[in-house]
C-alpha cells in the first residue's frame, strides 16, 4: 500500500510537470513558463522556509515541554524512538475541537501541535495513533512535497494569468494571423482549465499523502487500531466541534477542520474518513460486509454506534 501511494504521488507529480510544459508552452512560451516558475518557487521557497512559524503563530499554539506537559511529551518522545527521528518541538492549541497537524522545513526543524482538544477526548492509544500519523508526514517530508507541488500549481496559474491577458489585448488574434494558436477562445479556455486541473492534481496529491501517512504511522504506534478509532471520534467531532481554521492551513491538519463546509470532496485535500478507516482494518472502503479475518466480527456495529453515539444521534 505504501509503495502504490508512492507511485501514485510521483505520477501526479509528473502531471503537473508536463501541464506546465503543455501550456507553458501554448500560452506564455519558453520565456514566460521560466519566469513563472522562478516566481511560484521564490513564493514557495518563503512558504517553505516560514511557514512553520506562521501558522503556529496563526493558532496561538503554545509550546510545552517535559515539565508542563510531561504525558503529551513522553509520547512524541517515545514515538520518534521508534520511527528513529529527532525530537520535535511540541506544542499546544487552545482550541476545543480535537485536531492535530505537523510542520517543518525537515524532520531537524520540525513540530508536533495538538488542539487542547484532543488531549481531553482521546484516550492514551488514540493518541498515540494521532501524534504517528503526524510524525509519519515528518519522516515521508510531506512538507517538501506540498512545496513542490504547490509551487508548480503556483506556476500554472501565473501562466494561465497571462494567457486570459493575452486573450484579453489581443494575443489569440495575433496568434490567428501567424497561423497558430487556437485563437482568442482557446486562450481563454486554457486560462480556466489549467488552474482547474493543477488545483485537482495538487489535491489528489494530498490525499495520497494522507493514505501513506495513516500507514506509516500505524507502523510506528504498533497498530492501526489506534488511529482508526480516533479518525472515527475526530469526523463525530468536526461536525459537533466546528473549528476556528483557515482554509489556506486545512490541508495541514489530521482531519480537514473544514470538512462541514465542504461542498466536493473531489476538492478536498483529505480522502473519506470511512475510507481511511476501512483502510488501517484491512478492509475494502467499498465492501458491504466485514471480512471474518479483518477483525473481531462486530467491529463495524461497534464503529457505527460511536459514530452515532459522538454524533447525537442516540
Amino acid at each position: 500500500m505504501a509503495m502504490g501511494n508512492q507511485i501514485r504521488t510521483t505520477v501526479l507529480m509528473a502531471l503537473l510537470t508536463g501541464l506546465i510544459l503543455l501550456i507553458g508552452q501554448w500560452l506564455g512560451g519558453r520565456q514566460g513558463m521560466l519566469i513563472a516558475l522562478l516566481v511560484a518557487a521564490g513564493m514557495n521557497f518563503f512558504s517553505y522556509w516560514f511557514s512553520d512559524k506562521i501558522v503556529l503563530r496563526m493558532y496561538h499554539a503554545q509550546e510545552v515541554g517535559p515539565q508542563d506537559g510531561p504525558e503529551l511529551y513522553g509520547m512524541v518522545q517515545e514515538l520518534c524512538r521508534r520511527a528513529n527521528l529527532p525530537m520535535p518541538k511540541v506544542y499546544v492549541i487552545p482550541q476545543e475541537a480535537p485536531n492535530a497537524f505537523a510542520t517543518g522545513r525537515n524532520p531537524e526543524h520540525a513540530a508536533v501541535a495538538v488542539t487542547e482538544g484532543l488531549l481531553k477526548r482521546m484516550s492514551r492509544e488514540e493518541a498515540m495513533g494521532v501524534l504517528a500519523h503526524e510524525l509519519a508526514h515528518v519522516k515521508n517530508r510531506d512538507i517538501l512535497i506540498g512545496s513542490i507541488a504547490a509551487t508548480m500549481a503556483g506556476a500554472i496559474m501565473m501562466l494561465a494569468d497571462m494567457a486570459r491577458w493575452s486573450a484579453i489585448f489581443g494575443g489569440g488574434h495575433r496568434d490567428r494571423e501567424e497561423g497558430g494558436g487556437s485563437g482568442g477562445l482557446g486562450l481563454i479556455l486554457m486560462s480556466i482549465i489549467a488552474p482547474l486541473a493543477a488545483m485537482l492534481i495538487q489535491m489528489a496529491i494530498s490525499r495520497s499523502r494522507e493514505y501513506l501517512a495513516d500507514a506509516t504511522g500505524a507502523a510506528f504506534a504498533g497498530t492501526p487500531e489506534g488511529l482508526a478509532r480516533a479518525l472515527e471520534k475526530l469526523g463525530a467531532y468536526s461536525r459537533q466541534l466546528p473549528m476556528d481554521a483557515s482554509p489556506s492551513t486545512a490541508h495541514m491538519f489530521i482531519v480537514n477542520p473544514l470538512s462541514g463546509r465542504s461542498l466536493m470532496s473531489l476538492f478536498s485535500t483529505h480522502p473519506p474518513l470511512e475510507e481511511r478507516i476501512a483502510r488501517l482494518r484491512g478492509r475494502r472502503f467499498s465492501d458491504p460486509r466485514t471480512p471474518p479475518d479483518a477483525g473481531p466480527p462486530d467491529r463495524r456495529g461497534q464503529a457505527r454506534a460511536m459514530w452515532d453515539r459522538l454524533s447525537g444521534k442516540e
